[in-house]
């Protein structure tokens, strides 16, 4: 598995899907959280994701409830925040783990694809980003004080 066109996610509804669907586009992966300091990134992730979605462009969330507990919602709860507050209408997916034996496939990937400071693999904190190119294969990793607008320009240079 050498793209993240290789696995499967399922969105906050219950549908299964392959992450094929998304083949050619650009892809902004994060693992998020509602009760976060950083969950004002939901925003200029919402941002970044209306301005160049039909550039071929997505943001795709999988909340995760591994760092201070900060997503302790079920599914309903956590769509229905990130709608109400932040007018989110990105690809939202179920809670998952990034981290850990019970790390999502995608997350190992991603992990993998592109180690941390230093060469760690696991992700600190919420709101840890992932942009993947249009050949499904990981570009970079940003921290989770990368603010979205500050990645702009490598959107803007991939796309």
């Amino acid at each position: 598995m050498n793209t993240v066109y290789s696995f499967q996610a399922t969105r906050i509804d219950g549908e299964s899907v392959s992450l094929e669907s998304f083949k050619g586009q650009l892809l902004l992966i994060v693992n998020t959280a509602s009760r976060c300091g950083f969950t004002p990134q939901y925003q200029g992730l919402e941002s970044l994701y209306q301005a160049f979605k039909d550039q071929g462009f997505s943001v795709l969330g999988f909340p995760c409830n591994q760092f201070g507990q900060q997503e302790p919602g079920d599914s309903a709860e956590i769509s229905d925040f990130c709608a109400t507050n932040f007018g989110v209408s990105f690809p939202l997916f179920e809670k998952i783990d990034v981290n850990g034996q019970n790390a999502h496939p995608l997350f190992q990937y991603l992990k993998s694809a592109a180690p941390g400071v230093l060469g760690t693999k696991a992700i600190k904190w919420n709101f840890t980003k992932f942009l993947v190119g249009r050949d499904g294969k990981v570009i970079k990793r940003y921290p989770s004080m990368t603010t979205p607008e500050s990645i702009r320009k490598d959107i803007q240079r991939y796309l």
